[in-house]
């Protein structure tokens, strides 16, 4: 797990805001009250209150381990299985629960303010090259004349996706993550400050590509969606188990290259039912527009 390991020290930087989102999480980061103005008479203090207290003790040796091949290695007995050499399980499960706490009480407040401004949001998930953002643009220009549209992007560096989504017209507002892996609750809360969504509206998420940490962090949203593409292989569901259990729906994407492919359609939705039972299945393709409408009926189904 990224906030664990070490491979999220570095800077988060958000669009417009001067913050640093230092994954040394030492900060003191007292985060705004949320008092939006929406032209209701009604202004939300959402309190948060966000002391980014993490404790994320980076106790990362990184002495050379041998190990002995053949032996399969379950590490970490915590929320998000994390291990870190020299660090017993009891405090690496502890730290876990405390990063993981907190995130969540941001998230919740994140929850709060979505479900009293009727704003439905969408957190994809994936692994790089999914076709997150091309399926992000099409369903933007299909879906923007009826309803009014906004977009956070994470990605480690660059702003080319969030350039890419206000192409289209709408509003995008780019997290850079650094060397983290993942969006959490807190960053949203601060790019909610700044992109201020409509009422009523759908808020798209496009999470940093990645199938592991983006599992185990709750961003307030209404559903995950995972995103699949048929060229990465029937199995990652049994593969990612934590991200395909957290997610409501799986979308296959790039069906469109299914005649030039060894993919098992069916197999892959068995595994995904077998890690999840309950996890929905789309198949489409973002590029020839094949099954588009089932996934903008599945988000009209879904507007308060």
């Amino acid at each position: 797990m990224c906030t664990v390991c070490g491979c999220g020290e570095g800077e988060t930087r958000i669009e417009g805001q001067g913050l640093e989102h230092d994954h040394d999480h030492a900060h003191g980061h007292h985060h705004h009250h949320h008092d939006h103005e929406h032209g209701h008479a009604h202004s939300h203090d959402h309190g948060h209150h966000h002391d980014h207290d993490h404790e994320h003790s980076h106790a990362h040796d990184h002495g050379h381990h041998q190990h002995t091949h053949g032996d399969h290695h379950d590490y970490g007995q915590g929320p998000a299985h994390a291990h870190a050499p020299g660090m017993s399980q009891s405090r690496m499960v502890q730290i876990e629960q405390d990063i993981l706490g907190k995130n969540n009480q941001y998230a919740a407040a994140n929850r709060q303010l979505f479900q009293e401004r009727q704003i439905l949001a969408l957190n994809l998930v994936s692994s790089p090259g999914s076709g997150k953002t091309s399926l992000l643009t099409r369903s933007i220009d299909d879906l923007k004349g009826e309803l009014p549209i906004t977009v956070i992007e994470g990605d480690q560096q660059t702003a080319n996706d969030a350039d890419r989504i206000r192409e289209t017209g709408v509003s995008a507002l780019q997290i850079n993550t650094g060397k983290g892996c993942h969006l959490d609750a807190h960053m949203i809360g601060h790019a909610m400050e700044s992109l201020q969504p409509a009422d009523n509206s759908l808020l798209f998420i496009e999470n940093v590509g990645n199938l592991v940490c983006p599992a185990a962090f709750d961003l307030g949203e209404a559903h995950k969606v995972a995103i699949l593409s048929v060229t990465e292989g029937e199995d990652k569901p049994l593969k990612y188990p934590d991200m395909f259990h957290a997610a409501d729906l799986m979308i296959l994407n790039k069906t469109d290259l299914l005649p030039y492919l060894d993919f098992d359609v069916n197999k892959c939705i068995e595994f995904a039912r077998r890690v999840n039972p309950d996890i929905e299945v789309l198949q489409l393709s973002a590029k020839s527009g094949e099954g588009m409408d089932a996934w903008y009926q599945w988000i009209r189904s879904r507007m308060v």
